[in-house]
Parts: C-alpha cells; structure tokens; sequence
C-alpha cells in the first residue's frame, strides 16, 4: 500500500477523532472527565462498547486462532453473554446505588483501606498491560504500513500512537470516548464486512453458498468435549462468564462507561442491547477467520508462521487496495477505541482512589489530572517496549493468561464482599491478593503433572478468585 496513501487516510481518521473531542470537550470539568455528567445516552454506550470490547486483540488474533482451535472460541463467548447477564442485574445495581466514579470504593466500604487499595491497584496493573498488548498491535500494523518505509523505528511509532490519543482524551475524558468510540466502532464493523463480502463475491458465491461452505471447512467446528483440552466446552463456557465479570463487571474501564448513563434502567438496556450485539460480532470474525484460510488454501498463499499475522498479509498484499484501506482504518480503530478508553479509566482510578479526588477540593485539581494522563501515557509506552522485546505467543492466549493472573483477585474480592457478611484483618489483605495470583500460576504450570494430563485453559480465573476467597476467608475477623 502507498505509503502517502496511508498518511492520507491516518491523517484524516485522526482529525476526525480530534473534531469529535473538541465538539464534546467545550466545557468540560474533571467531573467531564470522569462520569460524563452522567447524560450519557444509553444506546450511543452500547455500540461504543463494542469497539472498545473488540480490541486489537479480537480484530487479528480471533480470525488467525481460527486454524488452530476452529470455532471453539464461540464457547467462551457464550460465556460472556452470560457474564454480562449478571453485570446488568446483579453488580450494576450495586453501583447505581452507592452512586460510584471508581468502583473500587466498593471494597473500602464493605472490607476496609487496603482491601480498596489493593483492588484498585491490580486493576492498574492488568488495565496497563492489557492497554500494552492491544497497542503493540496496532503499533506493528502501523510499522508494516507506514512508518518502516521511511525507516522509523518501532519506539517512536509507538509514541506517535500513544501521543495521539493523549491529545483527544485530555480534556473531555469519558465524555470524548464515549462518542469516539461509537465512530471507531463503525470502522471496525465496516472493515470485516468488507473483507467478508470480497471473499465470497471473488468465489462468485451467494451468501448461502459461503455458508455452506464455512460449514463444511474443517474450521467451522464449534464444541470441544475432551476433558483434558484447554478447549472443553465447561472449561471455555464457565471461564467466559467469570473472565467477563471480572474484566467488564469488576473493570473500572468498562464500568466507567455504563456509569455515565442517566440511571440503572438506562444502564441495564445498555448492556442489554451491547451483549447481544457483541455475539453477533464475534461470530462474524470467527466467519471472517474460515473464510480467510479457505481463500489463502484456494489462492496457494503460503501461511505466515504466526496466526496473527494472516489477516493483515492476505488484506494488505493480496486483496483489493479498498480492503487494504478498510483493514487499516478498522485495526487502527479497534485497538484506539480500546487503549482510548483504557488510558482514561487509568488516570480516573489513579486520581479517584489513590489522589482522593472524590474528597478533596484542590484549585489545582485540573492540572493533576493532565499531569497524571500524561503519566499513563508514558508508563503504556514503557510495557509496549517491554512486550515487544519478548513476546513470542499468541496475543489473545498472552492476554487472557494475564488477565486470569491479574483479575482473578478482583473476583475473590467482590464475591467475598458480596456473599458473606464477614469483615477481614484489612492489613493481610494485600498478601492474600499476592499470593493467590503466585499459587495460580504454579497450579497452571504444574497441571498436567498433578491432575493426570489435565490443562488449565481460561478457567485459571475461577481458580485464581477462589483461592483469594479462600485467603480472605482465612484472614477473617471471627467475631
């Protein structure tokens, strides 16, 4: 693709992010910043989730993981659409009803100061290198694309992309995302649409045809009932509901987000209306991932040695400049819809638990802010680097392997203050968070050894929360 071609276009998509930041901006306070004035209209967050949820991460890896475990990851997302069953109607209500900015405080009320602290701070800790991973990816897209024919190297690629969302996020914060996010969404659907109808239409199939013939590929297979696999359906299907509890429910980036609505009904329509949609979506890339192997196997195109790079080969050098365009603009908005909102949600709980924004009436309360954006910005600059130096898996399995290390504590967390009525020894509870994570890892490491060939798949979550459960249990206050 020309590469004044692809300046053109970043240019332009970006000039229309910076336009809808300023129009939603004017006027904005650092309580703009982080609840929207709570008059968010509820279907405008719903579709602007779907560009957040479908990251960098679903856009790529999801079509590639396709020739290794077929449609297997649709039993995960039928996971999540339970999962964000129970957030409409079991933790949002809580929130609305403690009228929460960051969720974490939850946890200071119900089990005490450091049990809130450490809650807060792991999900800085796992919101920072999931926003990493999905902004590696978008950098190398934009490296392939642009920046390596004029020999720029990836660091400031890196930065240039970052830098670019601290611009149109600074001021208007969730209020600019919500909306930046909806038009970002629009370019992620329209890409894989695209790229779908080109494929058939090059067969000269119908619509039925390309059905029929996803179905019959050796791709198309769904349901996994081997106990042992990492991919059996129970293990996929229960992961999938915790994973989206504990990285929508009991995340400070997405909640934020439902928050903004004008009240609970508003909110649970939203994620309503947003969990059906996202099925939908998901079961297009998956299609998308069928349909790509079929025509790299009919066009004899060789397979790139990691899965993830199969879309971005066969849309930039072997299919129509179009494609290649709507690739770009679709990945590029993937990743910012998600690392967008990632970075806000950052600064938010950085400011609201531990600069105590909520209780304090500073003049220099604006500045502190922009202060701590920019901070974000850099400390996401440093983790990409750090990815990029040794990654070598894929980028789906990387993130979810460290989501289930990092969340899984958030999850014992909540549903230890949700179902019990016991107060803890509040100051053990960061070694309990600590440790729970550390024993996780040793379990999944060591799984095939200890439990007859058994492997530890998403479900390291649901291991990983009760084992903090369990932790909390043991530290609590007896009488």
């Amino acid at each position: 693709m020309n590469p004044l071609l692809v300046a053109s276009l970043l240019t332009g998509y970006f000039l229309l992010l910076i336009i809808v930041a300023y129009l939603t901006s004017r006027k904005a306070t650092t309580d703009t910043f982080f609840t929207a004035n709570r008059k968010s209209p509820w279907f405008v967050v719903a579709f602007g989730m779907i560009g957040t949820t479908i990251s960098g991460v679903t856009f790529i890896s999801v079509p590639g993981e396709v020739g290794n475990s077929a449609f297997t990851y649709f039993q995960f997302v039928m996971g999540n659409f339970v999962g964000y069953l129970i957030i409409a109607f079991v933790l949002l209500p809580v929130y609305y009803r403690m009228n929460l900015v960051s969720i974490y405080s939850y946890l200071e009320e119900r089990l005490g100061f450091f049990s809130y602290k450490s809650g807060s701070f792991i999900f800085l800790l796992s919101r920072t290198i999931g926003a990493a991973f999905r902004m590696y990816l978008v950098a190398e897209v934009l490296q392939l694309a642009f920046f390596a024919h004029y020999g720029v190297p990836f660091g400031v690629t890196v930065l240039i992309s970052i830098f670019l969302i601290w611009i149109y996020t600074t001021r208007g914060g969730v209020k600019t995302i919500i909306w930046t996010d909806s038009l970002q969404t629009i370019f992620l659907i329209s890409a894989v649409v695209l790229t779908i109808y080109f494929i058939f239409h090059s067969f000269g199939w119908s619509l039925g045809e390309m059905i029929r013939e996803v179905e019959a590929s050796p791709h198309s297979k769904v349901f996994d009932w081997d106990w042992r696999s990492g991919k059996f359906f129970f293990k996929q299907f229960l992961a999938g509901i915790f994973i989206t509890i504990v990285m929508s429910g009991l995340d400070q980036d997405m909640m934020q987000k439902n928050l903004t609505c004008k009240n609970l009904k508003e909110a649970q329509k939203n994620m309503l209306t947003f969990s059906a949609i996202f099925v939908g979506v998901v079961w297009m890339f998956l299609t998308l991932g069928a349909l790509l192997y079929i025509y790299a196997e009919s066009h004899q195109i060789a397979l790139p040695q990691k899965s993830d790079d199969l879309y971005p080969l066969l849309a930039i050098s072997h299919m129509s400049l179009m494609i290649g365009i709507f690739f770009l603009l679709g990945i590029t908005a993937a990743n910012y819809a998600s690392a967008d909102s990632a970075l806000t949600s950052l600064t938010t709980a950085f400011c609201i638990d531990f600069l105590n924004f909520g209780k304090r009436n500073d003049p220099n309360k604006k500045r502190i802010l922009t202060i701590t954006h920019l901070s974000f910005s850099l400390l996401l600059f440093v983790v990409i680097m750090i990815f990029k130096a040794v990654n070598n898996q894929s980028v789906v399995m990387a993130v979810f392997k460290v989501a289930g290390l990092t969340y899984g504590p958030l999850l014992g967390l909540f549903a230890f203050g949700m179902l019990t009525k016991y107060k803890v020894k509040d100051p053990l509870v960061p070694f309990v968070v600590v440790a729970a994570p550390l024993l996780s890892g040793l379990l999944n490491h060591f799984s095939e050894s200890l439990f007859n060939g058994y492997q530890i798949g998403f479900e390291i979550v649901i291991i990983n929360g009760l084992l903090t459960f369990l932790g909390l249990f043991l530290v609590r206050l007896r009488n």
